[in-house]
Order: C-alpha cells, then structure tokens, then sequence
C-alpha cells in the first residue's frame, strides 16, 4: 500500500475551536455507496464534522435494494433535536426521506434551523429502487423544498415533480425555473444522465451558472447525488456563497466518479477518499 502523508497542521491561530458541523438526515445504504455512509466520508473528506439522523434502514448492496424500513417519525426527531440543540449545525443536507410523514417531520425540523439547508429530493436509487413513496411527492413539492437553501433534483427527478422531462440543455433551464417555483433559494439541474459532458445548472431564477466537466467511462458511480449534496453543504459550512460551494462540490464529485471502484457484482461506488489517493 502507498504511503499517505499526514496532512499538513494549520497554521496557529486559524484553527476554529472545531471544525463546522454538518448534519446528514437520510437514509443508511449497508453497502457504504450512498445514503449515510456516503454523507460522512464526503464530509469527512472536506473538512468538517459530520452528523447524522438516519431515517431509513436498507439492505443494500451493488445490485441494488434488497429491502427497506422507515424509522418512526419520533425517531428522527429525537435525533435532530439531540445534535441540534446541544451541538448545533453550520449546514444540513437531506436524502432519503421514504414516506409523507418523515417529509413532513423532516420539514417541520428544518422551519427552525437558520443555518443552509441542501435537499436531495431522492426519488430512486441508481439501479430504480424506490426510495420515496408516490404519494409522498406532494409533501416534498409543498413542505420540504420551500427550506430549502439549494434543491438539488436529478432529471428523473426533475420529471417526478414537476412533469418538465429534459431532452437536452436547452431544457434544463424551463427545469430550474419550474423547481424555483416551489421555493428553494436555488436549483441545481443535474445534467448528468444527458449526452456529452456532465453539464448541470445553477440559477437562483437571476443568475444562471453553467458548471461543466468531462464525462469519465467509469460504471462505478453509485452514490454520486447523494456525495454531491454533502459536499454543497460543507463548502456551505466552511463559509461559501452557494455559487463557489456548488462549483467546489462540482470538482471533488467529478474527481470521485472518475476514481470510483468495482465493488461487487453490480455498480460500485465513487470514491470518497479519492483525493488521499491521487
């Protein structure tokens, strides 16, 4: 095994008494790829320290959901007001979220909290698992994205809801205005499932920020949405405007997906630690 250099210690006096809290409030994935699992290496990777309140347990691996239990809704919030009441959050993201009720407690939870808030509107999983009951949708479209500091909804879920499909570029900014419409401060269109290079949007309904990268050949992109998000939120944390936090989050992905790994038989997962590896 290579050898890895320790990182290099701050400089004395710029180090805060600790790093920024980041709160992951989401689904487990037993495989690591995604969900949880996936949150806490991001923001472990990035600099700050992560928390989470799990919402669902599944049984998961590279082939994709073999099973999954919601946690009841006292559950959950017992765990938000456990972190955020002693340790308090400099930025949270959510993901899986799985029924109407956990949306709804989820919403709730976020109307007090002052500090960022990235939603994943997680609808499936990469191999087209549900992760989000149906009728669960209009909870998301009326409670859950209007806390919401960026929105970050892939194309399917785009198409989920708002019945705006994209076919090309040319679509994804009719896209991002119809997801403003439900009130987050920012939409962030991914583009990934189009042709071409992975082009995503960021727009505020004024400002309109093409963020691009090159496409790697690499199957092994389980995890990708939900590493995404996490990293918004802690370049959030550490300090910047959504623009730069959106298009920092937008390289370390881009790095994880071209060095992401087979593991198992099916899609295997980004790598988190990639830039510990390079």
């Amino acid at each position: 095994m290579p050898h890895i250099p320790a990182p290099e210690p701050a400089p004395r006096g710029e180090l805060p008494p600790h790093p920024p809290c980041v709160l992951t409030v989401a689904g487990s994935d037993s495989g690591g790829g995604a969900g949880i699992q996936a949150d806490l290496k991001t923001m472990l990777a990035l600099g700050v320290h992560g928390m989470s309140v799990l919402t669902a347990v599944t049984a998961q691996n590279s082939r994709g959901v073999q099973g999954a239990w919601e946690l009841p809704a006292d559950a959950v919030r017992a765990q938000f007001r456990a972190v955020v009441d002693d340790i308090g959050v400099d930025a949270v993201k959510t993901g899986m979220l799985a029924s109407t009720e956990l949306v709804e407690t989820v919403a709730a939870l976020l109307g007090g909290v002052t500090a960022p808030v990235v939603v994943d509107p997680v609808g499936v999983s990469k191999h087209g698992d549900p992760l989000l009951a149906a009728e669960a949708l209009g909870a998301v479209r009326a409670r859950l994205l209007p806390t919401a500091t960026v929105a970050t909804p892939n194309l399917d879920e785009v198409a989920q809801l708002t019945g705006v499909r994209v076919e090309s570029e040319a679509d994804m900014r009719r896209a991002a205005d119809a997801v403003l419409e439900f009130g987050p401060r920012w939409a962030l269109i991914k583009g990934g499932h189009l042709a071409g290079a992975a082009t995503d949007l960021l727009t505020d309904g004024t400002e309109l920020h093409w963020l691009r990268a090159p496409r790697h050949d690499n199957r092994h992109t389980h995890g990708t949405g939900c590493t995404l998000a996490s990293a918004i939120a802690s370049y959030l944390a550490r300090g910047l405007e959504v623009p730069e936090a959106v298009a920092a989050a937008k390289t370390y992905v881009t790095g994880a997906i071209a060095a992401g790994f087979a593991l198992g038989e099916g899609i295997g997962p980004v790598d988190h630690g990639w830039r510990l590896r390079r």
